[in-house]
């Protein structure tokens, strides 16, 4: 009997810290807006049940109609933690205060994905040399202003490298998640548009006939993986439950095959707001970029502010070495 009571016990320790009282009895997950929501749902929907299953407590997707919607989702509380884009969780951890926890794997090895340029095979457009060199004739379809591989990528990389405006050197720019932009290229809407290599897998691998009607005529540096983000305020015990699944995630056949239709995910690995660096590093290159360029501000002007943005690369790039050693 006494055997009987002290296993009652030792369960009960275990179970109780789930229906603690700093415990919340729901949590939303926020998934940034790179497609429709109801293909969204389809890939991270049996994650997200599989965790609500896990941890006890009732997860819910959050989806919202742009990045802007799950940033501002977790600033007020009304997400908890959620996948994001490194540009997007940038402002998560500055605005919303949020904290990486965790990075995709890719499925197949890759350290990372690439931001595209792409046009329809048969637009006549055959190289960037065509697109950079002809103002005005060409209609543009950009990604979120959050979005790392729709945005921040080729606006610095393909666009500010090569002195261009999209807003004067386009005849039309219009901003849109990836599906979108593709279908626009595909349905002749837009001559070009950015989007990235885990998309246009997708499409490959969905509607192989539709992705031989792409053209890939830039593609960026290495774009690190997407990371997970959760709330700083998360009680410690939910964030130690939410880690384990997530980094456990994939430990058999049913799981794996949920990941990899998550982008040819393979796995999560623990990770932390260092993992922000270059692309921070990359945002603050394309302010300095624009205020060497600013013809309205005065030479004192333009000395502080660059002094100010070259303190901050500086502070980056010691936080970068500190992490390498």
């Amino acid at each position: 009997m006494f055997r009987r009571f002290l296993t009652t016990v030792a369960l009960a320790a275990t179970v109780l810290p789930l229906h603690a009282a700093d415990m919340p009895k729901e949590l939303n997950f926020g998934i940034i807006a790179t497609e429709s929501t109801g293909a969204l749902r389809q890939m991270w929907q049996p994650l997200v049940d599989d965790m609500s299953k896990q941890l006890g407590i009732k997860v819910n997707a959050f989806f919202a109609p742009d990045y802007a919607g799950v940033i501002e989702g977790m600033r007020f509380n009304k997400v908890q933690l959620g996948w994001f884009g490194n540009k997007s969780a940038i402002e998560a951890v500055d605005r919303a205060g949020g904290e990486v926890f965790a990075q995709q794997v890719d499925a197949d090895g890759a350290p990372g994905y690439w931001s595209l340029l792409i046009t329809h095979k048969d637009s006549g457009i055959t190289s960037m040399d065509q697109v950079l060199k002809n103002k005005g004739k060409y209609t543009l379809g950009m990604g979120d202003p959050q979005s790392t591989s729709g945005f921040l990528v080729p606006g610095y990389y393909l666009f500010t490298q090569n002195d261009i405006n999209p807003k004067t050197h386009f005849s039309t720019v219009r901003n849109a998640n990836h599906e979108t932009n593709i279908m626009a290229v595909l349905n002749r809407q837009v001559d070009v548009a950015t989007n990235n290599t885990e998309q246009l897998d997708k499409l490959k691998q969905t509607f192989p006939e539709r992705y031989a009607q792409i053209r890939v005529l830039w593609r960026s540096p290495l774009i690190p993986k997407d990371p997970l983000v959760w709330r700083k305020d998360m009680p410690d015990e939910l964030k130690s439950r939410v880690r384990a699944f997530i980094v456990g995630y994939g430990k058999n056949e049913r799981e794996k095959a949920i990941l990899k239709a998550i982008y040819n995910t393979g796995s999560f690995r623990a990770s932390s707001d260092a993992q922000l660096l270059p692309t921070r590093q990359l945002e603050l290159a394309r302010v300095k970029n624009k205020i060497e360029d600013d013809t309205t501000l005065s030479a004192t002007e333009k000395k502080t502010q660059l002094d100010d943005v070259n303190a901050k690369l500086a502070d980056l790039n010691r936080q970068l070495a500190a992490t390498d050693k």
